[in-house]
């Protein structure tokens, strides 16, 4: 495990240097804006860490760049140059004129085999023989957002005007004919909950389609607006009337979807649904295919979401074959990965689960036999990038060396023996080459911006292919420092990360602002550069301010029993954790216990009114942007996950609620929203705000017009030029 108080001298060391700089010198470095700082500013592009933009064909690496692609000598890192866009414009000019292209950077190479480039336009999709400098293949894809293209048939599959389309070749052929807003087709279900992020999915051989089908008729609907084109100045003739866009919304313990899975065979253009039984109240997900392309498999689960089965279909009739794996749960079973065929064995899969308290990999075979337990011990599998074929060796990324940190491993399938892969530090991006003997680890540490090496698996062989300079270099920067607490129960490890002022001085205090997100599937600390902090924090520490950031139990990452510990009363155990972490902040003699704030958006936007109200006397300022606050209006899936429903958890939801605490505002709250929030719907907001009024406290409001859960392009530069103006305004810090 990473030694926390190692990394706070490196911190100190880090300081003292920063220190010893000169009056004259300091004075040259500048100072962030939010332009700089803030991923809609003006000047963002530039402040980013560099980066190389990296596909596999085959074995062999590729470079995309925006003019030109470029292959890469794996044992030297060298480059050289394949075609350019000056080659695609030759090709286009002379043979086909409607085709053009801006840069490489979506560019794939889907076949080891041959030399050709998978190029997309937005409307048209080609494949370019690099070699012979010719199109080989061309097809017109419109600009629908919903496609799926499947490189063993060239055949597409598209939603358009609500309907399901297939073309293959030049013909098309419609599936569906009853598409709407509320029979949805090909698209991502269940609200995006339980690793699904996606609605259509090709067979192997490409000859058959499986696709979601979203019943949603039944749902209640949610009364969002718009304004004509989103435009608040219609244009003559134009209406002025806002227009009702309602979404279906289904609340937690309310009516649910029902969804259905169908299938399309290409060769005999027919379609058959799953016979799965009746869908009400159940969630299918992970679809996933045996490599034969005649069986599907598919996680079913219940409402309740504590009884989770593993099913296979023929995809041929539509008929269930057997049940392969249950698990159940007392409190919930998360399916979020579609098991994976080893490919030397297509009779093997591997599975993951939290079963034993944590995710780990598991081998089965298609009757349902457990061969083995792959990986094990207190410690998290956070991807499974792929196999490495030639070894029969499973790749992973998982954080065995450190909470914190996300690091690439091989294990192999009859053994069980394992084998670090990278450096042992940092966090980790692996992209696995085809057979699996390559990998590209684009990684960063605390002190390293991004390194990208490329590793042959067989020996563990490196080779540094690039190393992106500073990009903050000749500016003020704050000092970045990260170590551990115990949470509430005394026992258990929580991470923290601290920005301190720049030009920190230990006699002094400083104001806090404890930076909050808190819920599932999320993490604020890792081991990245500067600890994963964000823009912001650099430039409120730029302004005066100490910042905050502790992962507490509830949050990702660090097995079941952590995460699981919120179970029916959110935001109580993740209050608790977070006062450890003030209780922590006051001991520290710079800082001003008089001047604490809070701040977070979404989860971290209930956590920020649960802790003002909470304990008024403590948190002076907060800002509360998309804010959860009565979980009976949030959906479904992921409300009824942590929350079971209203009418079985009453006491659950009337502890939580933040309605019954808008009496004991104190402080000065500002709260945000968009105004067409889809996600945490504007009720939240409103209704907190109404009962504020009844109990005459005042909490501040500012609304985005016509944006969603989070603000788009430069209105996010307001949004953080809105929020700092806050804590300058109400809890201000003396400026160097």
């Amino acid at each position: 495990m990473m030694k926390i108080k190692k990394l706070n001298f490196l911190g100190g060391i880090i300081l003292a240097i920063c220190t010893m700089v000169g009056p004259a010198q300091a004075q040259e470095l500048k100072s962030f804006t939010l332009e700089d700082l803030n991923f809609g500013g003006n000047n963002y592009h530039n402040m980013v860490v560099k980066n190389r933009y990296l596909e596999w064909w085959g074995d062999q690496l590729i470079r995309l760049d925006a003019e030109d692609c470029k292959l890469i000598d794996k044992n030297t890192g060298k480059e050289k140059q394949l075609f350019t866009l000056s080659d695609i414009k030759k090709e286009s000019d002379a043979c086909v004129p409607t085709f053009s292209l801006h840069s490489f950077y979506y560019t794939q190479f889907p076949y080891a085999d041959k030399p050709y480039a998978l190029l997309g336009n937005g409307k048209q999709r080609a494949l370019f023989d690099f070699k012979k400098k010719k199109i080989v293949w061309l097809q017109d894809i419109g600009t629908n957002m919903v496609a799926e293209w499947n490189p063993a048939s060239q055949t597409t599959a598209y939603v358009k005007d609500n309907q399901l389309y297939v073309k293959d070749g030049k013909e098309v052929v419609q599936l569906t004919t009853d598409g709407s807003s509320d029979i949805v087709y090909g698209q991502s279900v269940h609200r995006d909950e339980f690793g699904i992020n996606g609605g259509l999915f090709w067979s192997p051989d490409g000859q058959k389609l499986a696709f979601y089908r979203m019943d949603q008729s039944m749902v209640s609907t949610f009364p969002l607006v718009t304004m004509p084109e989103n435009d608040w100045v219609p244009t003559e003739g134009q209406s002025r009337i806002a227009t009702p866009e309602p979404i279906r919304y289904p609340m937690a313990g309310e009516t649910s979807h029902k969804v259905t899975v169908g299938v399309y065979d290409l060769k005999n253009k027919k379609t058959v649904y799953l016979k799965s039984g009746d869908p009400t109240d159940r969630y299918f997900t992970n679809i996933s295919w045996n490599p034969d392309s005649k069986t599907i498999y598919m996680f079913e689960l219940n409402r309740d979401q504590n009884d989770c089965r593993l099913v296979s279909y023929n995809a041929e009739t539509g008929d269930k074959i057997t049940e392969i794996y249950r698990e159940t749960d007392a409190k919930y079973v998360e399916p979020l990965h579609p098991i994976v065929f080893l490919p030397w064995d297509k009779s093997r899969f591997v599975m993951q689960s939290q079963r034993d308290g944590y995710n780990h990999l598991y081998l089965y075979n298609i009757k349902g036999e457990k061969i083995r337990q792959l990986t094990s011990g207190k410690w998290v599998v956070l991807d499974l990038v792929g196999f490495d074929a030639k070894h029969k060796a499973v790749i992973y990324q998982s954080n065995e060396c450190s909470p914190i940190q996300k690091n690439t491993w091989r294990v192999d399938v009859q053994t069980g023996k394992r084998a670090l892969l990278d450096n042992g530090k940092g966090w980790h991006t692996a992209n696995l080459s085809k057979s699996g003997q390559y990998i590209v680890d684009n990684y960063s540490e605390p002190d390293v911006p991004r390194c990208i090496d490329i590793i042959k698996v067989e020996n563990v062989k490196h080779t540094r292919y690039f190393e992106a300079p500073n990009p903050w270099k000749g500016y003020r920067t704050p000092t970045f420092s990260c170590g551990s607490i115990k949470a509430a129960d005394g026992i258990t490890d929580l991470y923290y990360r601290m920005v301190k002022p720049i030009n920190f001085d230990p006699q002094k205090k400083y104001p806090t602002i404890i930076y909050v997100y808190g819920g599932p599937h999320a993490h604020n600390v890792d081991a990245r550069w500067n600890y994963c902090s964000r823009g912001w924090e650099t430039y409120m520490a730029q302004n005066g301010y100490l910042l905050f950031i502790l992962d507490n139990r509830g949050s990702e990452n660090r097995g079941k029993a952590f995460e699981q510990a919120t179970f029916r009363q959110l935001g109580q155990i993740e209050m608790q954790d977070q006062m450890k972490g003030v209780e922590f902040l006051k001991g520290l003699p710079y800082v001003d216990a008089d001047k604490i704030g809070v701040h977070g958006w979404s989860f971290g936007g209930f956590m920020t009114i649960s802790l003002m109200t909470n304990y008024p006397e403590i948190f002076k300022v907060g800002v509360a942007g998309g804010p959860v606050i009565d979980w009976k209006w949030y959906e479904v899936m992921y409300g009824e996950r942590y929350m079971d429903t209203p009418q079985t958890n009453p006491e659950g939801y009337a502890k939580t609620s933040l309605i019954k605490q808008a009496k004991n505002l104190k402080g000065k709250l500002q709260i945000i929203i968009g105004e067409n929030d889809p996600v945490v719907v504007p009720q939240h907001a409103k209704s907190f705000i109404h009962q504020c009024i009844l109990d005459g406290t005042q909490p501040d409001f500012f609304i985005y017009p016509g944006e969603p859960h989070n603000m788009r392009g430069h209105q996010s530069t307001h949004l953080h030029e809105r929020i700092s103006q806050y804590f300058f305004d109400y809890m201000p810090a003396k400026q160097k």
